[in-house]
């Protein structure tokens, strides 16, 4: 599979990345985590909103946001230009569309350099960051 797998049902926005699981958001979401951390990165926070929808009495499928990075990483990136901290750390969602299949998406940290005006050359951080988001969301949604 490439870096830019298929789109997600509704259309990809600008500079989202997204690829179907063979397995469950839940499952999903667990192996992203191990994968993360087995990386060396720190996952900051599971965001479950299909449950804060049930405690507010509403309905929603499978969503998941999984925050996670490191200093490394994100620090010379906002060092260029403080506003990109707005999409650090990392987050990938792990959703269900309304046919029952499961998704992964993030964003491109590429992207997220150009939306911020950050000037790269050569090997940098978000293209790193790209290799490392490509790899634990294949690795966690596909056998």
């Amino acid at each position: 599979m490439g870096l830019f797998p298929a789109s997600p049902p509704l259309g990809s926005p600008l500079g989202l990345i997204s690829l179907k699981s063979t397995f469950p958001v839940k499952e999903t979401v667990d192996r992203l985590v191990h994968l993360v951390e087995s990386k060396g990165l720190t996952v900051f926070c599971r965001i479950d909103h299909a449950a804060g929808a049930v405690a507010a009495g509403l309905q929603l499928r499978p969503t998941t946001v999984v925050i996670f990075g490191n200093a490394k990483g994100g620090t010379p990136l906002m060092q260029a230009s403080q506003t990109i901290g707005i999409d650090l750390p990392l987050k990938v969602l792990a959703w269900e569309d309304a046919d029952g299949q499961s998704w992964v998406s993030y964003n491109d940290p590429v992207w997220l350099t150009e939306r911020h005006g950050v000037q790269q050359q050569g090997a940098t951080p978000a293209a790193a960051m790209r290799t490392l988001l490509a790899a634990v969301t294949q690795g966690a949604a596909m056998t």
